[in-house]
């Protein structure tokens, strides 16, 4: 879930590097301070000799099926963009531990090549997991100190459907601890393990979360592609932010097993790309994961695309109808309204029909999430600690942990969700029961069906969020609203596409629609992004104060 300002920028910058790893807690990078100015210092941009920065996953194999480019030469060079970026420079401390095997594995890919054997689109290809999944030989943690030594013995299945489909596991990105569910006062980016993950647009801005390391290390091209998950916005939010293409499918579509939970009602894992096109590619891979006994994955049996980039289509505004959501309670300033303003006219000019639609029955679904969350958090968290042989096997024994070690773990906010979560009883509960029905008909039936019948719409958009907000451990979060709320609740598939700047920071345009519309969303979303170009690099400003 996604989480959320600091008064001058020298205060600024020395939390933030306070952030990334304070006295008596493990920073995974070295600390360097920024130079004190408003313009990104030229070392902040580092060479780029393979012309690595911005390219997508299908220009980077046709290098590599033309020779011009090995895997291994390209895994190197992004764990030297890694160095550049994310140790030094900006140190935008995105990716909290690298694979060892990185560069063995690629250079297996390789001679799988020379041999005539390719295994998909994305053989090859350097991508980056959130690190509450499991990807051995690496450490699983959701940020946590209790689970810093926590090394699975198995890859999730998405993470075998990468590998299987020739993609390198490049190593595990940061994220908000414990995917944000934790505290109210939480910061959303930082964890205990890994420190303070910065935005590359604006380093005193936040990254949102709890997808935070992915969204940054993609945005910064710091890999190809990148995997993150949403309960509700931990994908769209840190996409959003940090001028990406972020896909979250309908629940069930990708396998969960091997991920660290918070709601079997809402939980899955997500693409992250620069691109609609890279998203789907990727979306294809993990839709294929072995979905073993789940019962949301069963359920997607044959609502599977084979392949969602086949499914893109450039021309898919043309004739489609949108719904417009104006309540959604995100609060954009001028130049941001403005994006949004383009946005739709590009839409419109492209075939689009767009009518402005309310979303009802937010406030009978709004409470109810939080009370199905607390208790689907602590019955999936604690089967997860005990399958996986965690050295803790109860949330009250990461409860204790953390009082113990406060110092380290909790220096800026609390466990109260944590302590709210401990006190619920178990999922036969009646009270659990009543709200997690509540919750998704009135979300997902009542709610986006609804909607989508009466209006007769393709889907409904909306932006995503506001522009990043800063970073404040004092407060916690500064979150100026979301349009996924519904979406998330429901289990259905929401997007959001950059669709412009609002003084150097991106804005997202969301797509919502039914249950396994996936396909239909994606390239709704495909033909936005031709239409529009709206996606900017990042700059890597320090700040945008005067």
């Amino acid at each position: 879930m996604p989480a959320t300002s600091l008064p001058t920028r020298l205060t600024l910058l020395a939390l933030a590097l306070a952030l990334a790893g304070c006295a008596g807690q493990p920073a995974p990078r070295p600390a360097r301070p920024p130079a004190a100015t408003d313009a990104a210092p030229k070392g902040f941009l580092p060479g780029d000799p393979l012309r690595i920065a911005e390219a997508d996953t299908a220009t980077l194999a046709a290098r590599m099926a033309s020779g011009e480019l090995s895997s291994a030469r390209l895994t190197q060079a992004y764990l030297d963009r890694i160095a550049a970026l994310d140790d030094n420079g900006p140190q935008l401390n995105a990716v909290i531990e690298l694979n060892p095997n990185a560069v063995a594995e690629a250079r297996a890919f390789d001679e799988e090549r020379k041999a005539g054997k390719l295994r998909g689109p994305l053989h090859g290809i350097p991508v980056l997991v959130k690190d509450n999944i499991d990807a051995t030989p690496m450490v699983n943690s959701a940020g946590s100190l209790v689970l810093a030594e926590h090394r699975p013995q198995h890859d999730a299945p998405l993470v075998a459907a990468l590998r299987t489909a020739g993609a390198v596991i490049l190593g595990k990105t940061n994220l908000s601890e414990w995917a944000n569910f934790r505290s109210s006062r939480s910061i959303s980016g930082w964890s205990a393990r890994g420190g303070l993950t910065r935005n590359p647009y604006v380093l005193d801005r936040s990254a949102c979360g709890s997808s935070s390391g992915t969204g940054v290390a993609i945005a910064a091209s710091l890999a190809a592609v990148g995997v993150g998950t949403e309960t509700d916005g931990s994908i769209l939010c840190p996409s959003a932010f940090n001028g990406l293409v972020g896909f979250k499918p309908s629940v069930g579509l990708v396998s969960r097993a091997g991920i660290i939970p918070i709601s079997s009602s809402q939980d899955t894992a997500g693409p992250m790309a620069r691109s609609v096109n890279d998203a789907a590619q990727l979306l294809s891979v993990l839709a294929a994961a072995d979905a073993g006994g789940d019962e949301a994955a069963q359920a997607a049996a044959g609502k599977r695309v084979a392949d969602y980039v086949g499914a893109l289509d450039a021309d898919a505004l043309h004739g489609a109808r949108l719904g417009l959501l104006r309540d959604t309670g995100v609060k954009l300033p001028p130049e941001a309204d403005a994006a949004l303003r383009r946005a739709l006219k590009a839409m419109r000019d492209a075939g689009a029909t767009i009518v402005e639609v309310r979303m009802p029955g937010g406030e009978r679904w709004g409470a109810a999430e939080y009370q199905v969350l607390l208790y689907e958090f602590k019955d999936g968290l604690e089967r997860y600690l005990q399958n996986s042989d965690a050295p803790v096997k109860t949330l009250a024994a990461l409860i204790e942990f953390n009082r113990t070690h406060a110092a380290r773990e909790m220096p800026y906010f609390g466990q109260e969700i944590f302590e709210e979560a401990a006190a619920k009883g178990s999922l036969k509960d009646p009270a659990y029961r009543k709200a997690a029905a509540q919750a998704r008909r009135s979300a997902g039936p009542q709610g986006i069906d609804a909607l989508l019948k009466r209006h007769k719409l393709d889907a409904l958009i909306a932006p995503a969020t506001s522009p990043a907000f800063m970073v404040d451990p004092v407060n916690g979060d500064g979150f100026g609203g979301a349009s996924w709320g519904a979406a998330a609740v429901a289990g259905y598939p929401s997007l959001t596409v950059p669709m412009g700047e609002a003084s150097g920071l991106p804005v997202g345009l969301a797509f919502m629609g039914a249950r396994w519309s996936d396909a239909r969303l994606l390239s709704l979303g495909y033909a936005f992004e031709q239409a529009t170009q709206a996606r900017t690099p990042p700059r890597y400003r320090l700040t945008l104060s005067p």
